[in-house]
């Protein structure tokens, strides 16, 4: 049965240069992309339109030439804007680009601190924000030639990544022990998605999902809203509407079949669920998807 990946692990670019730039459509391309988190710094530029970027439980709204910084390890997510799509482009690079040689000093100086937690900075600037216009500049100059990076053009990427890092720092804060300590937190939450990815199909209760991350019910249930900025129970219908989606979009399976896999056990709520949020019944999607 497919799943909804939450740890992406895929090489952006190649295993010798992981980078890439990527291009998107919210809602055309896709309606969304769920809650995930990977090794690699990530940059979410908007170009057009608007689009809301959920990082660590938080909701942004991006409206054109606003951006987006999203550190390795943040659980985030990608949506529509409630009052209507966008297109972006987000910019991916693992923290291996930076390394020299064993003696450089300069990876255990400006990056590891960003890896292990001792570094923290604000993740959303606004177009008209002084970190936003100082790195607006090579973040077009590398989406311009997002073609060209693998092959003539790599001196030049790093050159404007190494630029980045160095705006990154000025603008980076010592993470409180307060703050580390709530990250420690919602590591240990990542477990409950895990729980989620593998059981989806399952009756899953708030008190099984809680022990796998190792805490109260209460907490469990207070911390889980803060990390997702939603409900357990909300998250794992949302996980399970946009499994079924994906298997309305690429099988022939019938819409109650659908249901049943995906965890749904009551079809005229499956319905119902499905409508409110893609705003048309499974067979209207399936017949849409089918035509685009």
């Amino acid at each position: 049965m497919d799943y909804a990946p939450i740890q992406e692990t895929k090489i952006h670019g190649t295993v010798t240069f992981p980078y890439s730039v990527y291009r998107g459509r919210i809602p055309e391309w896709i309606h969304s992309f769920p809650l995930h988190w990977h090794d690699d710094f990530e940059l979410i530029y908007c170009t057009k339109g608007q689009m809301q970027v959920t990082l660590w439980g938080q909701a942004h709204t991006l409206c054109a030439q606003d951006l987006i910084v999203i550190l390795p390890h943040a659980v985030h997510s990608i949506e529509q804007s409630i009052a209507r799509g966008g297109e972006y482009f987000n910019i991916m690079f693992h923290p291996s680009l930076f390394k020299g040689a064993e003696e450089d000093p300069c990876y255990p100086k400006y990056v590891l601190p960003f890896l292990n937690g001792e570094k923290t900075m604000d993740c959303f600037y606004p177009a008209d924000s002084s970190f936003n216009q100082s790195v607006t500049p090579s973040i077009l100059s590398m989406y311009t030639h997002r073609k060209e990076s693998y092959s003539t053009h790599e001196l030049f990427i790093k050159s404007n990544l190494f630029l980045l890092l160095h705006h990154m720092n000025q603008y980076s804060i010592a993470a409180a022990s307060d703050n580390r300590s709530q990250q420690l937190s919602y590591s240990r939450l990542k477990n409950a998605l895990y729980y989620v990815q593998k059981f989806y199909d399952h009756d899953i209760s708030i008190h099984e999902v809680s022990e796998q991350c190792g805490f109260s019910e209460s907490h469990f249930m207070k911390l889980f809203k803060e990390f997702t900025g939603m409900s357990f129970n909300a998250y794992l219908v949302n996980y399970r509407l946009e499994l079924a989606a994906k298997q309305l979009s690429v099988t022939d399976y019938k819409v109650i079949d659908i249901a049943e896999n995906c965890g749904f056990h009551n079809h005229s709520y499956f319905t119902r669920a499905f409508q409110k949020k893609y705003q048309k019944t499974p067979l209207m999607y399936r017949k849409d998807a089918h035509m685009a």
